[in-house]
């Protein structure tokens, strides 16, 4: 299979190259990834600027843009590759939940299928050393085929872990995303000329740990697969129609 892989980590993250060591040996894969850390650029595309792609080895490409940027840019021929799936990762780091809607990996996964191929994200739920990206890396190269056997149409595939240590498929849980409240705190300094400089510090994230949530599997020492929608639906005309159906 031809596997188009991306991050938001940049071109030279260790969870990027843990996953094309592994995927290598059995598919024709190509690297085009940011050339410097992308995180929570969620769907952001580069519409005014030009775009600069550097080859540093056959297959292996940084480029200037945001992970979506990547995605596009392959998709629409920018080097010679035609991807049959996208992948994107490892992250260090994990997205869940609504840790989705700032991901950067997740939204190169989520351009993927709106190109019409399959796209999966992953990561590495952890934030300390040591980060066990070959084991993930693997797990997802060994089990790659059943996950996407399992991929409804029109969605990507999230998946997290933590600690991996070998784990097989008896681990998998397919999940789905629990809602995340981050209590991240705004500092404000005022400079000279009328200027406000302001940035944000990292708080505590309070998961809502409902059973069968991506959450609560990682928490409980297995792989979270959710299957993530990719077109965003209205809850209100979904409603109207079913009513109308049943009458």
């Amino acid at each position: 299979m031809r596997i188009l892989l991306t991050n938001d980590d940049g071109y030279a993250a260790e969870g990027l190259l843990a996953m094309a060591k592994a995927l290598s040996s059995q598919h024709d894969i190509c690297i085009v990834a940011p050339d410097r850390e992308r995180s929570a650029q969620s769907h952001a595309m580069t519409l005014r600027d030009p775009l600069v792609l550097k080859e540093h080895t056959p297959g292996y490409y940084s480029c200037s843009g945001t992970p979506v940027d990547c995605v596009l840019m392959v998709l629409h021929g920018a080097i010679p590759f035609i991807p049959e799936l996208v992948v994107s990762g490892i992250n260090q780091g994990p997205n869940l939940g609504t840790d989705l809607i700032y991901s950067g990996t997740a939204a190169a996964a989520r351009q993927a299928i709106m190109g019409g191929i399959p796209g999966i994200a992953v990561s590495l739920a952890d934030f300390y050393p040591p980060f066990q990206f070959t084991a993930l890396a693997t797990f997802v190269a060994v089990n790659l085929d059943g996950l996407l056997d399992r991929r409804p149409t029109d969605a990507f595939l999230n998946i997290n872990a933590s600690g991996m240590t070998g784990k097989n498929l008896d681990q998998l849980a397919w999940t789905f995303p629990c809602r995340r409240i981050y209590k991240d705190t705004l500092h404000t300094a005022k400079g000279s000329r009328n200027l406000t400089f302001c940035f944000y510090t990292d708080g505590d994230v309070i998961s809502v740990e409902d059973s069968g949530s991506d959450e609560h599997a990682v928490r409980n020492g297995l792989v979270a697969v959710s299957a993530v929608e990719v077109y965003p639906r209205s809850c209100h005309v979904n409603e109207e129609r079913n009513r109308h159906e049943q009458e």
